[in-house]
């Protein structure tokens, strides 16, 4: 039903000897195999890993766990938490294999397998994939330089790619979002901002990637009064969700904006 050949790892990650992660692709989806512990010191960097596999957009992040030594129960939840937190954008589901009867029935007891479903087979996974689409999405992505001039390029670029789309009414709104955003990573971090805008049906999401793992938060300025907004307040009011999501280089921080945020 699917072809043998797959793309071989393509990345390991070591954290620290507790945990290996090995990376390949398989058709649209990305399969993680996960070798060692998860515990305290592994729990962020897994989350992470997954995370940043579901940014790249595959059809769906797999999770082989069959080599995954799990002390505690509820630390499976590492899983439900990767999966909250790509859930709006870029809504790309996790998936879990694990060949064990009684590894199943515990990430179901601690209720994970209601949000990130698990398979006894790799096959059984894939064929599960096969239901999902994501069919109609457009991405690109851009690095910019870390200075000044990242904002206007990130303008002129969303204005061509939206423009490229037919998505013309959103130009404005994804532009004043992409502002905020890269001004931010210029202000608060060292980072050289990269640029990622996508148009799935109706929306348009704008996201900025940077190499901080301090989350983006909305701050306004004591003392200054009502009037005194930060850039994210703004970006909350202009769009209709946003998000900071951690990856294990930094985070993203995204904005999806559909027509009724057309200004």
């Amino acid at each position: 039903m699917f072809p043998a050949a797959v793309t071989p790892v393509m990345t390991m990650t070591d954290y620290d000897a507790h945990m290996v992660v090995d990376i390949e692709r398989h058709d649209d989806a990305t399969v993680l195999t996960v070798k060692g512990m998860l515990d305290s010191l592994t729990y962020r960097e897994l989350r992470d890993a997954v995370i940043k596999a579901a940014l790249e957009e595959p059809r769906a992040v797999i999770v082989d766990v069959n080599q995954l030594s799990v002390p505690t129960a509820s630390a499976w939840s590492v899983f439900t938490s990767a999966r909250w937190h790509v859930s709006t954008w870029p809504d790309v589901a996790v998936l879990l294999i694990s060949r064990d009867a009684q590894t199943r029935r515990a990430i179901t007891g601690v209720g994970v397998a209601r949000y990130v479903p698990v398979h006894p087979t790799r096959e059984a996974a894939l064929g599960a994939m096969a239901e999902l689409s994501l069919h109609g999405r457009r991405r690109t992505r851009a690095q910019l330089p870390p200075t000044a001039v990242s904002v206007r390029v990130a303008r002129s670029l969303i204005q061509a790619w939206l423009a490229a789309w037919a998505r013309d009414d959103l130009v404005a709104v994804a532009a004043t979002v992409a502002t905020v955003l890269v001004e931010n990573v210029l202000a608060h971090t060292d980072s050289a901002p990269v640029l990622v805008v996508e148009n799935y049906r109706d929306t348009v999401t704008v996201a900025v990637e940077d190499n901080s793992r301090q989350p983006a938060a909305r701050h306004e300025v004591a003392g200054r009064g009502a009037e005194t907004l930060s850039g994210l307040s703004i970006v909350a009011a202009l769009c209709r969700a946003w998000g900071s999501t951690p990856t294990s280089s930094g985070k993203t921080v995204w904005a999806l904006v559909g027509p009724e945020n057309e200004l």
